[in-house]
């Protein structure tokens, strides 16, 4: 005799797609596919493109502030007094507030957006939690020196290479700018590193969005592979969430056995068995007191059937030969269930033949 053992049901190797249940626990636990490169792409973008909209509002602002320091606070008299060192203080922070709202304001929206388009609505307290692990210095070491660690590093590398060579390639071709522009008024000169700066966050915004794609690709892949489940592990979840499947099935053969006792207890209550005559046997109760229609109180085939015969004849509930009608009533209502209106007629004619015999009417 040969047995065959599936030597995959004692492997670890997680090569088992993770189950929906998985997928579930693994979010409100705050496992989610994202990448924050591509939040921070984004919002670079997004206070690069403020700063270009926004950039006339930002310098009168701050010309604002310039002249109210010149022109005003200097000239107050015990200029270094607390009271006016405080008043000086509050009117810097209002106008910083006032300068830096604008693109904090995009780069918030564009963050709570970023992320909204990756991971969705979630809000659990669960990476809130305290994990004490994380404070042991050996574990904290492996993480240090683990292939995730790597590959952050080696992703912060390849930023600086890209970004450092496209804004050294951009400065180079715009030395000639910065150069006429000295001497041409302060204007001049600021409008022209206005330029070089928004051109050099563009592009380097550019290049962190393509990079953040990638980064993105990478994650799905880690994020699909540590759900992977053994095939164990998805055994042990069947069990736990549809419970042991030899348990269920005794359940059943128990709800079987109880229903079978039931429907059998009915049929001395009924006033007629509508037979095959040896393949189904249905049993009808009809009382107008209590139904409005007559109703199907036990049926079966086969074996069912020929218990259902034994139990009348032992009760003298009578036994009607129409192979068409129990034919039909078996297939097209179950026990507990009015005959329905198409099967009045065929129904009533039994019941009449019945009660004739009875007198019961």
């Amino acid at each position: 005799m040969e047995f065959i053992i599936d030597l995959q049901l004692f492997s670890e190797e997680k090569t088992e797609k993770p189950t929906p249940k998985k997928i579930k626990d693994s979010r409100e636990k705050g496992q989610v596919l994202q990448s924050k490169e591509v939040n921070s792409a984004f919002m670079l973008l997004g206070a690069f493109a403020g700063f270009s909209l926004f950039s006339s509002f930002m310098g009168n602002t701050m010309r604002g502030l310039t002249i109210y320091i010149f022109e005003e606070y200097l000239n107050l008299d015990y200029l270094f007094s607390q009271r006016n060192i405080y008043q000086l203080m509050l009117t810097s922070m209002y106008y910083m507030f006032i300068i830096t709202l604008p693109i904090a304001g995009i780069c918030f929206l564009i963050g709570l957006i970023a992320s909204y388009m990756q991971v969705g609505y979630l809000f659990t307290t669960k990476t809130l939690a305290i994990k004490f692990s994380k404070l042991n210095p050996i574990e904290g070491f492996k993480r240090i020196l683990s292939l995730k660690s790597l590959v952050e590093l080696g992703k912060s590398f390849v930023k600086i290479i890209f970004i450092g060579y496209v804004v050294i390639s951009y400065v180079r071709g715009q030395i000639d700018p910065i150069m006429n522009s000295i001497g041409m008024g302060i204007e001049t000169i600021v409008g022209t590193l206005r330029t070089i700066a928004i051109g050099i966050g563009f592009r380097a915004g550019i290049i962190l969005v393509f990079l953040a794609i990638l980064d993105y690709i990478y994650q799905k892949y880690e994020h699909n592979k540590n759900l992977k489940m053994t095939k164990q592990e998805i055994k042990e979840e069947y069990k736990q969430t549809e419970g042991n499947p030899q348990i269920k099935s005794k359940i059943r053969e128990k709800q079987r056995q109880i229903s079978m006792r039931r429907m059998m207890q009915d049929v001395p209550k009924a006033d007629v068995i509508i037979t095959n005559p040896t393949h189904f046997a249905i049993a009808i109760q009809y009382s107008p007191e209590m139904f409005q229609a007559p109703r199907v109180v036990a049926k079966g085939a086969d074996l069912i059937a020929l218990q259902i015969r034994k139990i009348a004849e032992e009760n003298e509930v009578p036994l009607v030969e129409n192979k068409p009608l129990a034919r039909t009533l078996f297939d097209s209502v179950e026990i507990g269930e009015p005959v329905p209106p198409e099967l009045y007629q065929a129904v009533a004619e039994v019941l009449a033949y019945v009660y004739k015999i009875n007198n019961k009417y």
